[in-house]
């Protein structure tokens, strides 16, 4: 009997924001993968490490972290494997995920690899974009509002074709792209209505009106939510400070 591989959300941040059933998973695992950088620690692992059970085995799957294409399908091919070799020997995995596996989530690549060949679970995890409308203080969509959600790493063409048709947005992997996202919504007249937050529900978390953010860089795990229709918007006054 082989192992099941478990794909498991941790959610945006905080660790009090894991599932009971991740929870579960965790603190009773015999092996637990997780996303890794070359350099630096795992954010993924910081999240759950609090829940790591004595003598867990650890497969991390270091993934540069660079701005210019790297070989990702062969990192991840060969996760894959090192996973399957212990699937085979009828032991679980749990395999991490920051946020929700299938929403943009980094687990969605072994499960692609494995899914034929082992039994899998999927452990829905608390979305950064929740994370962000709750740092907000603002409803994501209301009554038949469409929520749009958008690449950052998008070409600016295609962002404001996205845009135009929408009613409530969402820009994800902001980062780098920062500058010109709020170059394209100053030209779009958004940025008013628009909030940011980096960090979600970390101790540094940021949250700001967009039109109060300066720079040209932002963290990965920042987002720009865009309230269309709304006049110029601002925090609620717990936040003004």
């Amino acid at each position: 009997m082989a192992g099941t591989l478990y794909g498991v959300g941790l959610g945006p941040g905080d660790p009090e924001l894991l599932t009971l059933k991740a929870h579960r998973l965790i603190s009773t695992a015999k092996v637990i993968s997780y996303p890794a950088p070359d350099t630096g620690t795992s954010f993924a692992r910081a999240i759950a490490a609090g829940y790591f059970p004595d003598g867990v085995r650890e497969i991390p799957v270091v993934i540069p972290m660079r701005e210019s294409r790297f070989p990702a399908k062969e990192i991840y091919d060969r996760a894959a494997e090192d996973i399957a070799d212990v699937l085979e020997t009828g032991t679980d995995v749990i395999t991490l995920c920051e946020g929700d596996p299938f929403f943009y989530g980094s687990y969605m690549y072994v499960f692609e690899r494995l899914s034929e060949r082992y039994p899998t679970v999927i452990v829905p995890g608390v979305t950064s974009l929740t994370a962000c409308a709750a740092a907000l203080r603002r409803p994501l969509t209301s009554r038949t509002d469409v929520l749009t959600v958008i690449p950052g790493t998008l070409p600016d063409d295609d962002i404001r074709a996205r845009i135009d048709s929408a009613q409530s947005i969402a820009i994800m992997k902001v980062g780098r792209h920062v500058g010109r996202l709020r170059a394209l919504l100053d030209d779009l007249g958004l940025t008013a209505q628009a909030g940011y937050v980096e960090r979600a529900s970390l101790d540094e978390q940021k949250v700001l009106p967009l039109a109060d953010f300066t720079g040209d860089k932002a963290p990965y795990f920042s987002m720009i939510l865009i309230y269309k229709g709304d006049e110029a918007w601002t925090l609620p006054p717990s936040f003004s400070s």
